[in-house]
């Protein structure tokens, strides 16, 4: 199965707000990203815009030609501005304002109710809903009953174990992905997927439909520049195996 590599620009929005200019322009990086290979663009919007803007994301929606893709906490704020914009995916994360990133998932059980109305509402209006979630597949039964298009798993712990033993690393998503399978539900992955890991988790996850890396890559990219590193992931992501 194909996987789609969408480019988080997050870190380029930081870098541009560091001097109040427009230097990187965050619209033309994101026209680049998909220029060089890019399958889509997301975005974070926070409540204290110290990345993205309120003000970038239209733009985006009309200038992003592949996937456009919104993640955030399901806020009135940020639920007006995705429905305002209408991307293509909405990632729900269940970040308190202040949280320095995305860290872990929803419980769906505890959070059935508030999620529920969240997700009908966005999907009334076409657009697919992901939930941000920790790989524990007694989990996506209850994200079935709430009736989300995709879930993404977090994958800061694969990430910080998978040097020491990548086999138990990746054991829980395995699992939570043959159930999101099993269900129906799309499967998506981030957090803190790098050359070093990706590879490996692709090749594990046969249904895995879409990743979403931004501080990596863009670690990467002093390095590589940018569209040389675009093309390093998307061979990570290769369908056959190396």
């Amino acid at each position: 199965m194909k996987t789609r590599l969408s480019v988080n620009i997050n870190k380029i929005a930081l870098l541009r707000n560091a001097r109040g200019g427009n230097l990187p322009d965050l619209i033309q990086v994101a026209m680049d990203c998909e220029r060089f290979g890019a399958e889509g663009i997301t975005v974070h919007p926070r409540p204290d815009e110290r990345h993205i803007r309120r003000a970038d994301i239209a733009l985006l929606k009309s200038l992003v030609k592949t996937e456009f893709n919104m993640e955030g906490y399901p806020s009135r704020n940020f639920m007006d501005l995705v429905l305002l914009n209408k991307p293509d995916q909405v990632t729900l994360v269940p970040d308190p304002p202040e949280v320095l990133t995305s860290d872990t998932g929803w419980n769906p059980v505890e959070n059935k109710d508030f999620l529920r109305e969240i997700i009908s509402e966005f999907k009334a209006q076409g657009i697919r809903v992901s939930l941000f979630l920790n790989p524990i597949p007694e989990y996506v039964p209850e994200v079935a009953k709430l009736a989300a298009d995709r879930i993404e798993l977090y994958t800061g712990n694969y990430a910080q174990t998978y040097s020491k033993d990548p086999h138990l690393a990746i054991r829980d998503h395995l699992a939570t992905a043959k159930r999101a399978a099993d269900y129906g539900i799309g499967l998506n992955a981030g957090h803190d997927l790098n050359l070093v890991n990706l590879r490996y988790y692709k090749l594990h996850l046969e249904n895995l439909l879409e990743v979403s890396i931004g501080h990596a890559l863009v670690c990467d990219a002093l390095y590589f520049g940018l569209e040389n590193t675009i093309g390093m992931y998307k061979f990570q992501l290769k369908e056959s195996s190396i």
